[in-house]
């Protein structure tokens, strides 16, 4: 009896696993040149001879994301053939790898509008690579929601996950002005995007930190839409309306729960003012554990 005989691994399913892996590693390694590609530079000058570590988080932050993406493609049962399975891995893949790309330009010139991300990062920013990272991810972690919730491998398959992509698109704009508003409103005016092209580094942690709470509660909204691929206008509202349900529950619970696990702290000030990252670390790690928890409860 073999090692894979005793753990109940077949021939198939042993060929079909380094099948998905073989591809995932391919993709990876294409995400990380397309990282230099994109701002036309070298990726490895960039990462190990000037060591810009901002290019290095940005970059961390898209690979990152692609494998989020990737375990939502691997997750269903395995295919007929062994050709069903690359052909189905690569082509979920790929797209999930045109979507965090599309995701970050969207990011860039809607959301983010007044900030040149590309220069700043190439310039070593770090508060704006934490943003940028944190946009992708979150990107990837609706893509793998999405992936998980359609079934098959049709365009309309495709069509059912694009939705679902332009609708959380709109929702990181919206969470993106919505922090703009009431940054302005305890800063007399001043700017976010101001304030990242400037290095705070701790509102960058928070932004980061809400965008991926955001990513976490659609996936919990994907829990009350059924899948019907040719429904395509109900798709897209239904999308919609759970995915800022699920963004409105949020923010109140955050509210509530910043409220009472930092008590007697004025944020505003600390990570705002202040730029106190250890602080701004701790109110990211709250965003994302109320976030999981829904997604759990949600489940």
């Amino acid at each position: 009896m073999t090692l894979f005989q005793e753990f109940g691994i077949t021939q198939e399913l042993a060929i079909i696993l380094a099948i998905d892996l073989g591809i995932a590693v391919l993709l990876l390694t294409l995400m990380r040149y397309m990282q230099g590609w994109s701002a036309k530079v070298n990726s490895r000058d960039e990462l190990a001879v000037r060591d810009n570590f901002a290019f290095g988080i940005s970059t961390a932050g898209a690979v990152g994301a692609l494998g989020i993406v990737l375990t939502g493609a691997i997750t269903g049962a395995a295919a007929h053939s062994y050709a069903q399975e690359a052909i189905g891995m690569a082509s979920y893949g790929i797209c999930g790898l045109i979507l965090i790309k599309l995701g970050r330009f969207v990011h860039d010139k809607i959301a983010l509008n007044h900030v040149d991300k590309t220069a700043a990062i190439l310039k070593g920013n770090i508060s704006v690579a934490i943003v940028d990272a944190g946009a992708a991810m979150a990107t990837a972690l609706v893509i793998r929601a999405v992936l998980i919730w359609a079934e098959d491998l049709t365009v309309n398959t495709f069509i059912a996950i694009f939705s679902a992509f332009a609708v959380s698109q709109l929702m990181l704009v919206v969470l993106t002005r919505a922090l703009e508003i009431f940054y302005r409103r305890r800063n007399q005016g001043h700017s976010l995007q101001q304030a990242l092209e400037e290095g705070n580094t701790a509102l960058a942690l928070r932004h980061a930190g809400a965008m991926l709470a955001m990513g976490f509660t659609f996936n919990a909204a994907s829990h009350f839409m059924v899948y019907d691929p040719t429904t395509y206008v109900t798709n897209l509202f239904g999308w919609f309306v759970f995915s800022l349900m699920m963004l409105l529950v949020l923010s109140i619970l955050l509210w509530v729960v910043k409220k009472l696990v930092l008590a007697r702290i004025d944020l505003s000030d600390e990570i705002e003012r202040q730029q106190n990252i250890g602080l701004a670390a701790v109110e990211m790690a709250i965003s994302i554990s109320i976030a999981v928890i829904m997604t759990g409860l949600m489940a």
